[in-house]
């Protein structure tokens, strides 16, 4: 996932210098909306890794 994210950064990068800024908005707010699942995915995994252990 976090793979991703990164992907539709630098699609975003890419689009907002070469001046499409539709396309690099849009895919700033896919990059984020990844990204913010991934560190939820992360924190609850080491929460169920942390409790587990018990």
């Amino acid at each position: 996932m976090l793979y991703y994210a990164l992907v539709f950064f630098v699609i975003a990068l890419i689009a907002g210098v070469l001046g499409f800024g539709g396309i690099a908005g849009a895919s700033v707010g896919i990059a984020q909306i990844l990204f913010y699942l991934f560190l939820f995915f992360l924190v609850a995994s080491l929460i169920m890794h942390l409790v587990r252990r018990r």
